[in-house]
């Protein structure tokens, strides 16, 4: 039996290197995986076409660039092929690779691969999984691809594509996904209105169709796609279609599949909320629906959908017209998780948005609220009727006043994002007893409690819990509060508020602090290593613009930490070049700028500059 050699080096344990030509001295390599080093400027050597017995070759995600040798028109025992994910691979695909024989994956996604996909990747007769998905490939779809008679994935998605799609593909019998179109693409790929080929398609279970402009022009090739017996997942993003063309299909003839779980109609046309009440009579067993970016207004005037969308748990009307009136829509859905409404006309004050939706059965379902964008007025009401709520997002609206003391939270709740709002006043003590928060963002209010108060409102149970929070942009005033009791905390920002006072000397900041943000504040005082101490994780450190505060180390302190982000712009650090910097050579932004330096630059940081 002759001897295999496998050959696998990932996760960027050869980063910054090449792939030697001694591998060439390994003739009886079959296996050879590379993915996820990083090999910049360079292209893929010609030699690894000499490899004759390579059965495997994994170079993805590996930052190569140039074009793919002819020469791997030779690996005619390879089976697997992945050169996705490098950005910069460019020019044609060789005809050569239609010599594989063997090969039964072949992955390019995400280059820049251009021209026309070669008639000769019709000769790959054993090929299961196409992927030339993300590329700057043109011209028609060869009908070559209909010799796939092994295929099981095929995705030619974005890409610039044009003419009808081949008829061709309805031979591929063992087709279970299928990726075709564009996003924005402008339409330049069409089906052909005589065309029966979704029909034969029986094993698909996953088919998009993006920006396919004329699929509004035949109600045939939409009834045809209804019938495959095993679709589950079905997009028709931006294909231009309209009230009137669904509308006129009749439910009594025109059923989807049972199978039919996820259905994806955004970036159309339709402007009533009909289209609601014509999906509930179509689909039986949606568990989600994505119908973003229309034009949809007005009420369903029903809220029966309880009983016909019996499983649906995603809904996404983002990006529509809808008003408040629509919530009663839904009340019933028993099964609703997440349910998104963001960019819509919602002008009513929140507590009755949230009476009106608290009055069925969705309340206990219900974990995921989004209604950024709108116009929503009010404070923030009790919440505690929805008692799986996980997260909230109310950013952008008009919400305004302070929040009430008692307010209830969901015990549940995770996330609660409400930025760019104009609410008063301060946080809450439920907020500091809601043990899952993990994300709080009040950001860009007019927040005008001072921080200690805040901090002591959030030190129950949440202190162990939270990992970011965001209170910038406010009115926020006093001085820094010991931190150190928060646990988790990963992010703090707190930039852009009115924090005053001097910095006690002995506060900690956060164990696990990865982002540090109080730029343009009035903080007074001496940042020390004692401040510092265990904060091996910091990586993003911005402080600019505090004109009174000082960071004085002692002289040969070496930080925990390695900083990506330096930002310590008019603060006090001079006169002497901060000795501590020279410790750090992982950083690609640093401004020191106006910090009352009086000394010369040392060569040390402009090495650490070019590292």
């Amino acid at each position: 039996m002759p001897m295999e050699i496998a050959f696998s080096i990932s996760q960027d344990a050869l980063s910054g290197g090449e792939i030697h030509k001694s591998l060439m001295e390994l003739q009886q390599l079959n296996y050879l995986d590379l993915n996820s080093n990083s090999f910049p400027d360079r292209g893929i050597p010609e030699f690894l076409g000499s490899l004759r017995n390579l059965r495997y070759l994994d170079l993805s995600y590996c930052d190569i660039e140039g074009k793919i040798p002819t020469q791997f028109g030779s690996l005619s025992h390879l089976k697997y092929l992945n050169l996705a994910w490098n950005r910069n691979l460019e020019g044609s695909i060789p005809r050569q690779l239609g010599n594989l024989s063997q090969l039964q994956h072949l992955y390019l996604t995400a280059n820049r691969f251009e021209g026309n996909i070669p008639s000769q990747i019709g000769n790959l007769s054993q090929l299961q999984h196409l992927d030339l998905s993300d590329n700057s490939l043109e011209g028609n779809i060869p009908s070559q691809i209909g010799n796939l008679s092994q295929l099981q994935h095929l995705d030619l998605s974005g890409n610039y594509f044009e003419g009808n799609i081949p008829s061709q593909i309805g031979k591929l019998s063992n087709l279970q996904k299928l990726y075709l179109g564009r996003y924005s693409d402008g339409g330049a790929l069409k089906i052909d209105d005589g065309d029966h080929w979704p029909s034969n398609l029986i094993s698909l279970t996953h088919l998009s169709l993006l920006s396919i402009s004329n699929l509004n022009t035949s109600h045939s090739f939409l009834q045809m796609i209804a019938k495959l017996p095993n679709l589950r997942e079905l997009s028709l993003y931006d294909c231009s279609l309209s009230d009137h063309f669904i509308l006129s299909l009749k439910p009594s003839k025109f059923n989807f599949s049972t199978s039919l779980s996820i259905f994806d109609l955004s970036r159309n046309s339709f402007t009533s909320s009909m289209i609601l009440q014509w999906l509930s009579n179509v689909t039986s067993n949606l568990v989600e629906l994505d119908l973003s970016h229309n034009l949809l207004e007005g009420s369903t005037s029903s809220n029966h959908f309880g009983m016909v969308f019996n499983s649906l748990e995603h809904l996404d009307l983002s990006f529509n017209n809808f008003k408040g009136e629509v919530f009663k829509s839904f009340i019933n859905v028993c099964t609703l998780h997440s349910l998104y409404m963001k960019n819509n006309n919602l002008s009513e004050d929140l507590p009755s948005i949230l009476h009106n939706f608290s009055s069925g059965c969705v309340r206990h379902s219900l974990q995921e609220l989004d209604l950024a964008y709108n116009q929503i007025t009010g404070s923030l009401p009790d919440l505690s009727v929805f008692s799986s709520l996980k997260s909230l997002v109310l950013d952008s609206n008009q919400l305004s006043g302070k929040i009430p003391e008692g307010i209830g939270l969901p015990f549940h709740l995770e996330s609660v994002s409400i930025q760019s709002n104009s609410l008063e006043g301060g946080i809450p003590k439920s907020f500091g007893n809601s043990c899952a928060l993990s994300s709080l963002d009040m950001s860009h209010n007019n927040l005008n409690q001072e921080l200690s108060v805040m901090i002591h409102h959030l030190s129950g149970c949440a202190r162990y819990s939270l990992e970011q929070l965001y209170l910038g942009m406010n009115q926020i005033n006093g001085t820094l509060p010991d931190l150190s009791i928060f646990s988790s905390l990963k992010l703090l920002n707190l930039d852009e508020n009115k924090l005053n006072g001097e910095i006690p000397k002995d506060i900690k900041f956060p164990p696990q602090l990865e982002e540090l943000v109080m730029q343009s504040n009035s903080l007074q005082g001496v940042l020390t290593d004692y401040h510092f101490a265990n904060m091996s994780k910091l990586d993003f450190l911005e402080l600019s613009d505090n004109s009174l505060l000082a960071l004085t180390f002692s002289q040969n302190w070496v930080p925990p930490f390695q900083l990506s982000h330096i930002g310590l712009r008019s603060c006090k650090l001079g006169p002497e070049f901060p000795k501590w910097l020279q410790t750090q050579n992982q950083f690609g932004n640093i401004d020191i700028s106006n910090a009352g330096i009086a000394d010369m630059v040392p060569k040390w940081f402009w090495a650490n500059l070019a590292f």
